[in-house]
């Protein structure tokens, strides 16, 4: 590959990396600050949106602030909360939590049930009316950085590269784009935020962060047994009281309901499939009525930030910054993270458009690192900081208790458990196999319960199948010494899309990557108990084309 041309190069104020709510926002708010900024968005979906997973209920307030007159305008918000339910469940029923026992933070009245998809696509108009450029099928595969260690940008991927490594016929040389400042917004667990928290040891000082893997399908209700507005969440049962979890439930319109299961990836037990518990969750007597006599029309997943308050990194360093989910703004007993997401780009983009109207480049923009804790996501995640770190120490019913105690005592302004430390990183909290129990799992049924790949099929997704494999394994003997015969291959049972298999060939135990099935979760990259498995980006516009996701 030495002999590749060289990449031709594009020059921009800022480039922004990911089509999601931060990045969006941030674009918006640059060209409303001044229409000359010059401003591209990359992203690696097929389309904006392509990519985009989440439940959603939407917290409004950074919608107001970026784009106040949107309630009189045609989009895809049109379905507010109008019942708002909280359920402990046990394996045959379930107890309702009375609403005035709630934090007040827990409220969703005043939230729309949206496609969080369909909101990116709409604010990507938004963005393009306003003069941003945006490239989507492009995916960011490499920071630029300067002779002094700023980084200038990104370069997107090189397109037509075989699995042997060598460019086919069809190859094209990625581009350089180039940036004053560079925002990226990911997402959880960016391929390029990792490295750039890395080299500039941003997550000095902080917790590590903590992560959840949430799926989710899309379905069409029987009209009768749709219930618009109507918001449902649950903790308890499938998962046992040593498991962090739950699950959401939520009626938008024309009679769809998404539903979807949160496990949080410090789970101990090798045996445990988030996909095979989200499948049994929804056998649950409280749940399974909704969707009789419905169709399933999407399936996807994605890892969730949920370190919070005491995992954020720094976030600014020399030419750039993370905003976002590559940051961790999410607020986990809320299930929400779009809001703060959408203020992180807002905030980043008035630091940087300040910075070039003051003839700045490529420094750091230090002023948005220092003020996000005193702004609208601090106080977000400030109330919530030790809700994750309670329900992990105590256990679901216990831990739960306690984190409702200490958020109502934040409503008041104290705290009698101070700010509590996460521990151990995710990866590491898998115990092994030989001391834990495998669990049983419904078969699937065609109808409720489903294997699997004829979930990815729902997905869209579709890869080159001649490229190189993007699912990258450091050390193959590690995996099999360590993975494999210590834990059981529990790859095979956190990924959510049937990529990883261990399989016998002549007597030995083999590892397969089926990276054509990959829907970009992050899981992989997340939760291997040796960190042996990075996950970089395909070859642009691979992975899922979620509609309506």
């Amino acid at each position: 590959m030495s002999e590749l041309p060289a990449r031709e190069a594009m020059d921009f104020d800022v480039v922004i990396v990911g089509a999601g709510p931060a990045g969006l926002a941030a674009a918006i708010r640059l060209k409303q600050i001044d229409s000359s900024i010059a401003v591209v968005v990359v992203e690696k979906g097929s389309e904006v949106g392509a990519h985009i997973l989440s439940g959603a209920v939407i917290d409004p307030v950074a919608l107001d602030r970026l784009l106040p007159g949107w309630r009189d305008e045609d989009t895809p918000i049109k379905t507010p909360v109008t019942d708002d339910r909280f359920y402990w469940l046990s394996a045959r029923g379930g107890i309702r939590l009375p609403n005035f026992i709630m934090p007040p933070l827990m409220n969703n009245r005043g939230n729309y049930i949206v496609s969080l998809g369909n909101v990116c696509r709409w604010l990507a108009g938004k963005a393009e009316a306003l003069g941003v450029e945006i490239y989507p099928g492009f995916a960011a595969a490499e920071v630029l950085y300067d002779a002094n260690g700023a980084v200038t940008g990104i370069a997107t991927g090189d397109m037509g590269v075989g699995k042997n490594g060598k460019p086919k016929e069809s190859f094209t040389r990625g581009m350089e784009l180039r940036a004053k400042y560079t925002f990226f917004a990911e997402g959880a667990r960016g391929n390029l935020g990792k490295e750039l928290i890395a080299r500039f040891a941003l997550g000095d000082g902080r917790e590590p962060q903590k992560f959840g893997i949430g799926l989710k399908e899309l379905w069409q209700v029987a009209p009768e047994r749709h219930r618009r507005g109507l918001v449902q969440h649950s903790f308890g049962w499938p998962l046992d009281n040593r498991t962090g979890g739950g699950s959401f439930l939520y009626h938008l319109d024309p009679d769809l309901v998404s539903v979807g299961f949160v496990v949080h990836l410090n789970y101990s037990n090798p045996y445990l499939s988030p996909y095979e518990e989200f499948q049994r969750f929804k056998t649950h007597p409280l749940v399974r009525d909704t969707f009789a006599g419905g169709k399933r029309l999407a399936y996807g997943a994605r890892a969730l930030t949920e370190g919070g308050w005491q995992s954020v990194p720094k976030l600014a360093f020399p030419g750039g910054v993370l905003i976002g989910c590559d940051a961790g703004f999410m607020n986990v007993p809320r299930i929400k993270g779009s809001h703060n997401a959408m203020l992180s780009g807002i905030m980043a983009a008035e630091s940087a458009a300040a910075a070039l109207g003051a003839g700045r480049s490529r420094d750091e923009l230090a002023d948005y690192d220092s003020a996000w804790r005193n702004s609208a996501i601090g106080r977000d995640l400030w109330k919530v900081r030790n809700a994750k770190p309670l329900w992990s120490r105590f256990g679901t019913v216990l831990g739960i208790g306690l984190g409702g105690i200490d958020m109502w005592c934040n409503t008041l302004g104290f705290s009698p458990f101070g700010t509590l430390k996460h521990g151990t990183p995710d990866h590491a909290a898998l115990k092994p196999a030989r001391e834990c129990r495998p669990i049983a799992y419904p078969k699937p049924d065609g109808r409720l319960v489903f294997d699997r790949l004829s979930s990815v099929f729902l997905s869209n997704t579709n890869h080159e199948e001649d490229q190189p494999v993007h699912l990258r394994v450091t050390d193959l003997a590690l995996q099999r010494s360590s993975e494999y015969e210590v834990f059981a291959g529990p790859s095979a049972r956190y990924c959510p899309a049937g990529v990883y298999e261990w399989i016998e060939q002549a007597g030995v135990p083999t590892y397969v990557i089926n990276a054509q099935n990959c829907v970009h979760c992050k899981t992989c990259d997340i939760k291997d108990p040796n960190q042996n498995i990075t996950w970089v980006p395909p070859e642009g516009g691979g992975g899922p084309n979620y509609a309506n996701m």
